[in-house]
């Protein structure tokens, strides 16, 4: 048998690219600094191909070629930003803000722009449905902002937790993310890890705290911070990502790069940062 080569080359958007076998169309580019859109894609996840919003031009393909599954192959010409794959881009992100509230994702916003989305060429701008379920005080699930990307369930599957508690259920404009039997939260097999959260990509899950902010009209982007620390309940060594407004913390996340947890936490690492600012207690009765 002939040895395998170590390295193939491709070509993309006219760049020559020498990567080793195996690399991703989407690895591949952003290894020159070639960014390419994506929805479902995550860098501690599986690729599930669900979103559509990677796809490229590759020659020789009849049709466009999803960037993050597809492997590169041995002399591959590569369009990233071809009209066609413009085109195509700009109407997935219609199909997807005409039944989908995108307003809590930047990145989606800033990519309806950057492809001259227009949702209303499709429909009549529709008011989103509030059809949001809050079933306990650490996250909450609003369906309505919902793009069935399918990272929650790889993230509760064999991609990070293993606990399988959640997945898809129903058909065609009844599909969504569910329980078994649609039974409560609470109920179900969640451990509530919440990496979840931590993967979608829309808010469609977000913590509770988040939300009871954007309800109270009191979040604010502009008096953010991001702190860094380390996991204090055992000896594991998570990195944590303390987000807080105004000094307090409002959720908890891990770098996606992190070497230990792969952006993925237990329930007290991403919740139980209470102890941290304790409710006021009441002053006692001296009498």
């Amino acid at each position: 048998m002939p040895p395998q080569p170590t390295e193939i080359a491709v070509t993309i958007n006219g760049e020559s690219v020498d990567v080793a076998p195996g690399t991703s169309i989407l690895n591949a580019a952003r290894s020159v600094g070639i960014e390419i859109p994506t929805l479902c894609w995550a860098s501690n996840l599986t690729p599930v191909n669900a979103c559509r919003l990677c796809v490229v031009e590759l020659e020789g393909s009849r049709t466009l070629v999803p960037a993050c599954s597809r492997e590169c192959e041995e002399g591959s010409v590569i369009h990233t930003e071809s009209e066609r794959v413009a085109l195509n881009r700009k109407m997935v992100l219609e199909f997807l803000d005409s039944t989908n509230d995108l307003t809590q994702s930047a990145e989606l916003q800033e990519l309806l722009l950057r492809y001259h989305a227009d949702a209303s060429r499709y429909t009549e701008p529709i008011q989103m449905r509030d059809d949001t379920k809050i079933e306990d005080d650490l996250f909450v699930r609003a369906y309505d902002r919902c793009v069935l990307c399918y990272k929650c369930v790889e993230a509760c599957g064999d991609d990070a937790q293993f606990t399988f508690a959640i997945s898809m259920a129903g058909r065609g404009f009844d599909t969504r993310v569910s329980t078994e039997f649609d039974t409560p939260l609470p109920e179900s097999a969640c451990v509530y890890c919440g990496n979840c959260v931590g993967v979608c990509p829309t808010n469609a899950l977000q913590f509770k705290t988040e939300f009871d902010l954007r309800e109270a009209a009191d979040w604010n982007p502009e008096r953010h911070n991001t702190t860094q620390t380390i996991c204090s309940y055992c000896g594991v060594g998570c990195t944590l990502e303390l987000h807080t407004q105004d000094n307090k913390i409002f959720k908890v996340t891990s770098p996606a790069d992190h070497s230990v947890t792969s952006g993925h936490l237990c329930v007290k690492g991403r919740f139980g940062w209470q102890y941290v600012q304790p409710p006021t207690r009441r002053p006692t009765s001296s009498g």
